[in-house]
């Protein structure tokens, strides 16, 4: 067990992470005098990654994972070995910023009902813009499509301080998020027989119906590369995004919307299949097939978990769910940002 001597804990997950360690955590560690533990959790890397930590970074802490289970496994094993106030999970191709640190913290402590949150998040390889994995905070639309300020599935915004707000969301960046421990183990962590990709939704929607609210810190600044582990536009990241949004609505949506919802999603991933199908993109289409086929197999796994995270739903926390499609009106209506749906969230 390792115990921290600050509040926080900065956990990086790192798989053959070394190329990342070399060029960011000599920031992250510089950065700690703000007031955390740093942590790397060697999630079975099959490189020297382990071996360069020790050798360049005898002061921080380490853990290791004997077999790689995927990114929600990673932190779900590890962070059970750790003891602190909050936790920051930070992946390990993110740079951090000079003064990243104090405003998360500073959210946290002003706001008891702040479950978790998350800095702004801007793309590594084009700075000025905004990051997929996050960007100006997550959000949820009616039909459960999730999107971000300053990203809208393939559109990235620049960033022009236009979202240097705080700001209460649907969802935080897994690649940078900041939760209260305690809350974090009592709704059961990261679920981890999702692997990767939307774990962090399923863990801020489970806050949300305990009644917690996820918050979205603008004067906090980091850098994504993005991609690092399963590429954008992969079989594999297709994979997860199919599957696990069937998953993440299953176990956290209320019933009366599941009976109209499901079907109709069901519907809308078969219009998805049918014009990758038509494109040509018969890899991808046969990926879809097998993402339903997959989530039909472990139904049996997925209701235990709508059971047991039905046991802690005390007032459902709505903020950061958007009442229209954003699927029609990107597609249909033409608004690629974040700004042309007129809607505002919450002020923190």
């Amino acid at each position: 067990m390792i115990t921290c001597t600050h509040d926080t804990a900065v956990v990086i997950l790192s798989y053959n992470g070394r190329k990342w360690h070399e060029l960011f955590l000599p920031k992250i560690v510089e950065q700690a005098k703000d007031g955390y533990d740093v942590i790397v959790v060697d999630n079975a890397s099959t490189d020297d990654t382990y071996q360069y930590l020790l050798d360049n970074y005898p002061t921080i802490k380490t853990l290791q994972i004997a077999v790689n289970h995927g990114f929600a496994n990673g932190y779900f094993e590890a962070l059970k070995q750790i003891q602190a106030k909050y936790y920051v999970l930070l992946s390990s191709d993110f740079e951090v910023t000079d003064g990243w640190f104090p405003p998360l913290v500073k959210a946290m402590d002003t706001h008891p009902q702040l479950a978790a949150c998350q800095p702004r998040i801007r793309y590594w390889r084009e700075r000025e813009y905004f990051e997929y994995a996050g960007a100006g905070g997550g959000f949820m639309d009616n039909l459960g499509y999730l999107f971000c300020r300053g990203r809208i599935f393939s559109t990235l915004e620049k960033d022009e301080g236009q979202y240097n707000d705080d700001i209460e969301v649907f969802w935080a960046s897994g690649g940078c998020f900041m939760v209260r421990a305690e809350l974090y183990h009592s709704m059961g962590g990261l679920d981890h027989d999702l692997y990767a990709h939307m774990e962090e939704v399923d863990l801020c929607w489970r806050l949300k119906n305990a009644g917690y609210s996820i918050g979205y810190i603008g004067s906090s600044i980091v850098y994504h590369v993005g991609g690092s582990v399963i590429s954008y536009g992969s079989p594999q990241k297709l994979y997860y995004n199919f599957r696990n949004s069937l998953i993440l609505l299953f176990k956290n949506e209320k019933t009366s919307k599941l009976l109209w919802l499901f079907p109709l999603r069901f519907i809308l991933d078969g219009v998805a299949g049918l014009q990758l199908l038509l494109q040509g993109k018969f890899k991808e289409t046969a990926t879809i097939v097998k993402a339903h086929f997959h989530f039909y197999k472990t139904l049996g796994t997925w209701i235990k978990r709508r059971r047991e995270n039905k046991k802690l739903i005390t007032i459902r926390n709505h903020e950061g769910i958007y009442g229209g499609s954003v699927v029609w009106q990107y597609f249909i209506g033409g608004k690629k940002k974040f700004p042309e749906l007129k809607w505002e969230p919450k002020k923190l």
